[in-house]
């Protein structure tokens, strides 16, 4: 089992993961259609989108959670 004080970086990364699949499919969609070598392409610009996402959910993270605590009451 993972320890839980690598609970929110593993958080941020399975949310890049989804997001990224997610995002990356739906761009491929609407660029090229769904047709033949559509699952190769979704593939292709996953694995580029997955390191850009987990950048930038690691950089979003911090600002996102100061953000919060200001527009959130108790």
């Amino acid at each position: 089992m993972i320890s839980k004080k690598y609970s929110q970086s593993l958080f941020v990364i399975i949310m890049a993961f989804g997001m990224s699949i997610i995002m990356s499919g739906v761009v491929t969609a609407v660029n090229t259609g769904i047709d033949n070598g559509f699952l190769e392409r979704h593939f292709n610009s996953f694995i580029f989108a997955f390191p850009v996402a987990i950048i930038a959910a690691f950089t979003m993270d911090p600002i996102a959670r100061v953000f919060v605590e200001k527009i959130t009451t108790k």
